[in-house]
């Protein structure tokens, strides 16, 4: 990694006095947190409503997983791209653009009369959020130029970005079970109308100084395409074989068009994701951390929704309930970190920390059997687990925007969103194997009984949670060596360019 370089682009961009924003500032982090949770949620909301819509639609269960799948791909691909345009035309624009797409293709999904129509819906929404997710961060860098008041900012996202899943979860099993599921895609529309009205009155935009500079087309095209491939594998590893053309080849050609993009990168005029983002030490830490922790998140969300359904037969709303306490230690640990201990420390003890915490929990987490309670069993792990994802999560968020130049804001945090989707779809894949196999071992050799069957959906539960505690291990290890000691020097660079 190179050393950290100035990244300011001129005087004065670092006085708040010069930010148009900084009278509003607190009002513009609602708004943010509004469209940010819409679009973390969105990726759970909808899982709970999937039995009420095959039903209502009639369509197989080999299509349910599309629905998921669809918004995942548009996302993950399109996520630089975004991040891109929003520096190019505006943060304010893209934003805006975002938040109306959203709310529109979330009504056809919701009137959706059959599956194709709710498909393309989802895939819509996520060229959409593609466009609002690094809007929405870059408004953020842009917006808090104190350092102090930055970490406070950048609790609350961190928070909304760890525990927004849980809480899609939860709203899933109340519109669902009360209402109906196509409200999971109408409640966007409640969310990114009050964003929207915000962003049009609390924002202020301006032209680019000078003249724009070209779309890198031949970066777009290799990055969009390897991370399509990327996540497309990895959705086909969830359902079949590691050894399946349709997962290795894809991913083999995820793989290609991803080194393709590097190259390139190094050779164009206008770079679509600047090299000089990444190849910092702090920032490079920073994009591993939530690599890693989306690839363990996904554990606890989906096995330990399986096990509180099934083993301790929770509804749906009790099943999101019980991930409450895991959101409220996160929340508390993010904006504790952020505010207060990241300005102090540094982001060197933190995040390795946070992953060794976050560790320590799903390792407890994993000693869970058929017998346990959720008081006994599950309570105390999942807060552990979250105190040390919001330790990690939320200055990762920080750092890895800080100091990057205000014409690379969206692009940098695009791929913070990045790192979250393709980490989320590793883990999909990775651990949903790990458990598949664990389970099948466990019945071999044994009379097949109903409580055998238990037994074995447990044990995968388990073996799922102690890799992810192992990955979050690894990572705290990693980060701990890779990221600087102290408080970074630079301040971020945050004038507006054009909003």
């Amino acid at each position: 990694m190179t050393e950290p370089t100035a990244t300011l682009d001129r005087p004065g961009e670092g006085d708040p006095a010069a930010n148009p924003h900084h009278s509003r500032r607190w009002m513009i982090l609602v708004m943010i947190g509004i469209a940010q949770l819409m679009v973390v949620l969105d990726s759970t909301v909808v899982n709970i409503a999937l039995p009420s819509a095959q039903v209502d639609l009639g369509f197989s269960n080999d299509a349910r997983q599309w629905v998921v799948t669809a918004y995942a791909l548009a996302f993950g691909s399109l996520l630089l791209l975004g991040g891109r345009l929003a520096d190019l035309f505006g943060r304010k624009p893209a934003f805006l653009v975002g938040l109306a797409g959203f709310a529109a293709v979330s009504a056809v999904g919701g009137l959706a009369g059959n599956i194709e129509m709710l498909l393309i819906a989802r895939a819509a929404q996520g060229v959409f959020g593609a466009l609002l997710a690094p809007a929405a961060l870059s408004l953020l860098t842009t917006t808090f130029t104190d350092p102090k008041e930055r970490g406070r900012a950048f609790g609350v996202y961190g928070a909304i970005g760890g525990g927004g899943a849980a809480v899609g979860l939860l709203l899933g099993g109340v519109l669902t079970e009360y209402l109906d599921w196509r409200w999971c895609m109408f409640v966007n529309i409640v969310f990114a109308g009050i964003a929207f009205i915000g962003g049009m009155v609390l924002l202020r935009g301006k032209g680019a100084d000078g003249p724009r500079p070209k779309l890198d087309l031949p970066g777009t095209v290799t990055a969009s395409g390897g991370l399509f491939a990327l996540v497309y594998g990895f959705s086909n590893a969830e359902h079949g074989s590691w050894g399946s053309p349709s997962v290795w080849g894809f991913l083999l050609v995820g793989v290609l068009l991803l080194v393709t993009f590097v190259v390139l990168q190094q050779r164009v005029r206008h770079p679509l994701l600047p090299l000089r983002v990444l190849l910092d030490r702090d920032r490079g830490g920073s994009y591993l951390a939530m690599f890693l922790l989306a690839i363990g998140m996904f554990a606890i969300f989906l096995f330990l929704t399986f096990y509180v359904q099934q083993n301790l037969h929770f509804t749906p709303i009790q099943s999101g309930l019980g991930f409450l306490p895991m959101v409220a230690t996160l929340m508390i640990a993010a904006t504790t970190a952020t505010s207060m201990l990241l300005p102090r420390f540094g982001p060197k003890p933190l995040l390795p920390t946070g992953m060794l915490v976050a560790a320590a929990g799903l390792f407890w987490l994993s000693g869970i059997d058929v017998g346990s309670t959720f008081a006994g069993g599950v309570l105390g792990p999942l807060m552990v687990t979250g105190a040390g994802i919001g330790l990690a999560m939320a200055p990762a968020m920080s750092v890895a925007t800080l100091g990057v130049a205000t014409r690379d804001a969206g692009v940098a945090s695009a791929a913070v969103n990045t790192m979250q989707q393709v980490g989320g779809s590793i883990g999909t894949a990775l651990l949903s194997t790990i458990a598949s196999n664990a389970a099948a071992s466990f019945v071999v050799g044994r009379a097949p009984a109903p409580q055998l069957a238990a037994e074995a959906a447990v044990h995968s539960y388990t073996m799922a949670f102690t890799w992810a505690a192992g990955i979050f291990a690894v990572g705290g290890v990693i980060t701990g060596l890779l990221l600087r000691p102290g408080v970074p020097s630079r301040q971020p660079a945050t004038a507006a360019v054009h909003m």
